[in-house]
């Protein structure tokens, strides 16, 4: 796998507190135990922030030991300046019986970085949620983030992720079940702006701090309106208004600058990327990378894959082709994203990837054999 290869486990990194001078340091005094090492956070995706992607983004994102100014006294040199903050899982489901610590440790993944990676659980039945709750910890996850903001119909049905945001006083229980079955530990939680409209957002965002949420992500678009281009920030400034927890805001971060610009308009503490980091792995940096590196991380997922969950090459390349969708970085894909996406021979995707990119050799030896 590459420069990859070395992806193991390691003993678990992270501080709980903003380096000096960093865009961490605000006007909320402290910042409430949460582990996170700088202010940008990987949103969790289903289908896509499993360990084998998640780990690739940590790796490429590690903290940059380089001056950052001190409050008040110029530099701090070897001040270490992370570019990502923390990541999460995918949502983990609990149904009606806790989940099984070796399941949960399987989300986690076999590596561990300096920023954390919280381990998020989505459920209704309060008993199963928070013991599963208490397997994370166990299992090594250094916080847990409950999900409030699926919009599948199933959640809603089984009335847990979005469908939680009808009933403000509901969120609020859950919340509580999870806050005391682990007291001291870092429990947050993720909403969207509101079910069908976002009359009620103020009412969630009290409704998780005072279930005993560390801190609250708003994703500031509606269940109904899903994924849509158009977002409106304010609605995360609103929840800043109404919360005395850090807030994190979520939604249409598309390029580096957008991160401390929501910030700024928003007042929120942390600001969260998801499917700005399928575009572009190192937007929390804002580092360009060349189309060598563009390639190789690409062709790097596809070895993590095969290595790790033995993947066929057909299921390998259609996992690569999901960021595809939304790559960006070094323009790797010139101006037909189309034809990379009706390719339909693996090993062809894999020899145009190389080819882009200036590769000579495979990043990994199992697609060159598959």
């Amino acid at each position: 796998m590459g420069k990859w290869a070395s992806l193991s486990a390691a003993g678990p990194g992270g501080l709980n507190r903003g380096y000096p001078g960093s865009p961490m340091e605000g006007p909320n005094p402290k910042n409430h135990g949460l582990p996170f090492t700088s202010p940008w956070l990987l949103a969790p995706m289903e289908g896509i922030t499993e360990p084998s992607f998640r780990d690739l983004v940590l790796t490429e994102n590690p903290p940059r030991a380089e001056a950052a100014p001190g409050p008040g006294t110029g530099p701090a040199p070897g001040t270490e300046r992370p570019w990502l903050g923390g990541a999460f899982t995918e949502f983990v489901r609990v149904v009606t019986d806790p989940l099984p610590a070796w399941k949960l440790r399987e989300h986690l993944g076999p590596a561990r970085f300096p920023a954390p990676v919280g381990l998020q659980l989505m459920g209704s039945d309060l008993s199963a949620l928070a013991a599963t709750a208490l397997r994370a910890r166990d299992a090594g996850a250094p916080l847990v983030d409950l999900n409030f903001g699926c919009p599948a119909k199933g959640a809603i049905a089984d009335c847990s992720g979005s469908g939680m945001l009808r009933d403000p006083a509901r969120l609020e229980r859950t919340v509580r079940a999870v806050t005391e079955a682990l007291p001291g530990f870092p429990v947050t939680a993720k909403i969207r702006a509101g079910f069908a409209d976002d009359s009620r957002l103020e009412d969630l965002a009290r409704a998780a701090e005072a279930g005993g949420a560390w801190m609250l992500t708003v994703h500031c678009r509606t269940r109904v309106e899903a994924y849509c281009e158009e977002v409106d920030w304010g609605r995360i400034a609103r929840a800043v208004a109404a919360v005395r927890i850090p807030v994190c805001g979520n939604g249409s971060v598309r390029v580096h600058a957008d991160l401390e610009r929501m910030r700024r308009e928003t007042g929120a503490r942390y600001a969260m990327v998801g499917r700005g980091a399928l575009a572009d792995p190192w937007i929390f940096g804002g580092r360009a990378p060349t189309r060598r590196e563009a390639a190789e991380f690409l062709l790097g997922y596809a070895g993590v894959l095969r290595e790790r969950h033995g993947a066929r090459l057909s299921g390998t390349a259609a996992r690569v082709k999901q960021l595809l969708r939304y790559w960006t970085a070094a323009d790797l894909l010139g101006p037909d994203r189309a034809s990379w996406l009706r390719e339909e021979d693996p090993e062809r995707l894999f020899v145009r990837l190389r080819a882009a990119g200036g590769v000579v050799s495979p990043a990994d030896s199992s697609l060159a054999s598959a």
